[in-house]
């Protein structure tokens, strides 16, 4: 498990105005959680930031507070901008070493799958799960081999096998999917509409000819 050191100033402030204010000196105001007897509102550098938000892997973070203390912390929720996209505010919550924690690790997917040597497309339709696990068995990320999947087959989460990871995230939610190609979906359509479209034989009558 990697981990990154994050220096962290103890704020002082709350409400809305003090902390647009910080913002626009480039700060990110933010709470650091710790079970649920210790809450400490923080501020940090958004350019600090880049390394834990913009990234596909967990990350331990060594917090290093103002007041000389630190603690071990992960990134727990990230509020956005939604016009400029810039960091708001984040969320922190204390890793106690030796401790059973629920942690959402992202999904890294690894090959090429035969359905899309064939043809077919990948899509990716869950990027993170949920696992419980010691901080010292929380990977990076989880990697998956899609390389045998064909057209039209599908991971799980059932499919994910970690040791030390508990899976919490349910089993049946699909990870990853690879869809038939349009050509593919097409010539089953025509094959369909032929066998559908085709003449009836013709049905001759029993009995006697009509007289003239």
């Amino acid at each position: 498990m990697a981990e990154i050191t994050l220096n962290a100033t103890i704020r002082d402030y709350t409400g809305r105005s003090k902390s647009n204010a910080a913002r626009r000196d480039g700060k990110v105001p933010g709470v650091f959680y710790l079970g649920s007897d210790k809450n400490i509102t923080i501020e940090v550098e958004a350019l600090d930031l880049r390394a834990l938000v913009y990234t596909s892997e967990t990350t331990i973070i060594d917090l290093q507070f103002s007041d000389g203390t630190s603690e071990a912390a992960v990134l727990r929720e990230v509020q956005f901008d939604p016009i400029t996209d810039r960091i708001m505010h984040i969320d922190l919550i204390g890793v106690v070493r030796g401790q059973l924690m629920k942690f959402e690790v992202p999904i890294t997917l690894e090959g090429q799958s035969e359905g899309v040597r064939g043809g077919g497309v990948l899509t990716q339709t869950l990027h993170k799960v949920e696992v419980e696990c010691l901080p010292k068995d929380l990977p990076q990320h989880i990697v998956l081999d899609v390389t045998h999947l064909l057209a039209g087959e599908s991971l799980s989460v059932a499919d994910i096998d970690v040791e030390g990871l508990v899976i919490i995230t349910s089993p049946d939610v699909n990870v990853a999917v690879v869809a038939h190609s349009r050509t593919d979906a097409d010539e089953t359509e025509e094959g369909v509409e032929g066998v559908e479209g085709s003449e009836e034989p013709e049905v001759i009558p029993h009995g006697k000819d009509e007289e003239a």
